[in-house]
């Protein structure tokens, strides 16, 4: 029986590639919220392997998005193009929601109109077992801008967001293949406060060898969001000043990683943007 209204509330938004394997318990785990005001948006970015035949006896219960492989961004862009909800939520395809995640997110934005955002506190699992995150990886409500510089402190199958927030800060960057998220979390936090539930509501899992965290020299994604968020002039003096402390910093590492490696000319690059930003 299917409880749902219509028009959603929620659009819940999976973007999923060649993850047969752990896909079904996302598509679940969302189902079986108890909250029924959504929709569920499965992006399929070209899949080569069962994910159509996974995908197929869920009928109506899901709308399945096809396209050819053009990227995680892209996906979710799609998803949220073809979207009809007023709050919109992410689901990585090898995460899980647990119980209550849709219900307390919808009660924040409830209870505080004026936010735009909010993620929850999440579980760790990596190769099938449980591990406690460092400390400098643990997550923070409010203005967040300064200590997400230097690595991503919202997770997407966490967010919650208000559907105008895209209209403010634009959609996830096609262009990056990897830290897409780090790049619009950089945009929306540096305007707006990131509200923070303090339960876990959802399982990170990592570990498997598709992780895009694994992908190496991933700073040079960061690198290139920061140096055009510098350049669009949308900081505050503190914020640019913080920025630009972090982006020459990323740039004399991943400089040097390069002389080691021998890419000299990808080295003198770096240098000279850390120059640029004196």
């Amino acid at each position: 029986m299917n409880l749902r209204v219509d028009p959603p509330q929620v659009s819940v938004i999976i973007p999923t590639y060649n993850r047969a394997g752990c896909l079904r318990e996302a598509v679940d785990s969302v189902l079986a919220q108890e909250f029924r005001g959504f929709e569920l948006i499965v992006v399929d970015d070209g899949s080569r392997d069962e994910t159509p035949q996974l995908l197929q006896p869920y009928g109506d219960s899901i709308r399945v998005l096809r396209q050819e492989n053009r990227g995680v961004s892209a996906a979710r862009n799609a998803g949220i193009a073809g979207s009809r909800g007023e709050l919109i939520a992410f689901l990585d395809s090898d995460d899980l929601w647990l119980p209550g995640k849709l219900a307390r997110q919808v009660e924040f934005f409830r209870q505080n109109p004026e936010s735009l955002i909010c993620q929850t506190e999440e579980l760790w699992v990596k190769n099938g077992s449980r591990v406690n995150p460092g400390r400098r990886h643990q997550k923070r409500g409010g203005m967040i801008f300064e200590p997400s510089l230097e690595l991503c402190l919202v997770s997407p199958s966490a967010v919650m967001l208000r559907r105008e927030l895209f209209d403010r800060v634009g959609l996830f960057n096609e262009r990056l293949p990897a830290c897409e998220d780090y790049d619009l979390w950089l945009r929306v936090s540096c305007r707006y406060p990131v509200g923070l539930i303090e339960t876990p509501l959802i399982v990170k899992r990592g570990g498997h060898a598709d992780q895009l965290s694994r992908v190496p020299g991933l700073d040079r994604y960061r690198i290139e969001s920061i140096a055009k968020l510098i350049a669009d002039g949308c900081l505050s003096a503190a914020q640019r000043m913080a920025a630009t402390a972090v982006l020459k910093r990323k740039c004399r590492i991943y400089a040097d990683g390069c002389r080691k490696r021998e890419r000299r000319a990808e080295a003198e690059r770096y240098d000279q943007l850390s120059r640029q930003h004196g």
